[in-house]
């Protein structure tokens, strides 16, 4: 073990989740690095961040979260920052969609709540302090065609921020979310032309952001917002306000 902070991203093998990994070891911090199929991807981050440890497993089943509580524990004693950033999504209208499908998708909701609650006990409450920072997002404030289960999932963690910072009311452990808009990542990429075009045309700044822009904002909350909490940040270029 070292001496270092220690911040737990999950789902750090891909997109925001690596770009939050790679700015919070910048800021100083020992990160653990969470995956569930992205594993080149998150050995290849693993190798490039000094001191960091990787994490398996699928946070939709109890006892892998459990497991990996303890694994935590074993290898560095400690989560100062917890950045609930995993997530899944089924693009279909509502109609076509099956309850498999949607099943799979609310499933995230509660794999945050039973990770935060397992940090929580094992280690923040213990010391009084840390933060918790969700990354939810902007389609779970304006909607989104095709991605229901998905938009209904982010517009909870918005909710499930919120209730947790007035349940921690008292103690220095500050919970709050990040709401990115459109970001350059392998989920955008792959979206037609004339659906980006679209999506750029409702963008004040006309341009997607990029992963690393909503890093800085996570960093900030970790390193730097002591009198942030319960808050929603917006990270989306200007097409949403909040």
């Amino acid at each position: 073990m070292s001496d270092l902070p220690v911040a737990l991203v999950t789902g750090a093998g891909t997109g925001i989740g690596s770009a939050c990994a790679r700015r919070l070891a910048d800021e100083g911090y020992r990160v653990g690095v969470h995956y569930r199929s992205s594993g080149a991807k998150a050995e290849q981050l693993l190798s490039e961040l000094p001191g960091a440890f990787g994490l398996q497993a699928d946070l939709t089943r109890e006892e892998e979260v459990d497991a990996l509580i303890k694994q935590i524990k074993a290898e560095a004693g400690q989560v100062d920052v917890l950045v609930n950033n995993a997530g899944y999504n089924v693009n279909a209208p509502m109609l076509a969609m099956n309850l498999e499908q949607y099943d799979a998708v609310a499933a995230m909701a509660r794999a945050t709540w039973y990770l935060s609650k397992g940090v929580l006990r094992r280690f923040m409450l213990r010391k009084n302090t840390g933060r918790i920072i969700n990354i939810s997002s902007v389609v779970g404030h304006t909607g989104n065609p095709g991605q229901i289960p998905y938009t209904m999932v982010k517009a909870g963690l918005d909710a499930f921020t919120k209730s947790l910072a007035q349940e921690l009311a008292g103690r220095e452990i500050l919970v709050n979310a990040v709401a990115p808009g459109f970001i350059q990542t392998e989920m955008t990429e792959d979206l037609p032309g004339e659906v980006k075009e679209s999506i750029l045309g409702k963008i004040p700044q006309g341009r997607m952001g990029t992963a690393d822009e909503v890093a800085d904002v996570v960093a900030f909350l970790a390193t730097r917002g002591h009198y942030v909490n319960g808050s929603v940040l917006h990270v989306n270029g200007g097409m949403y306000g909040g």
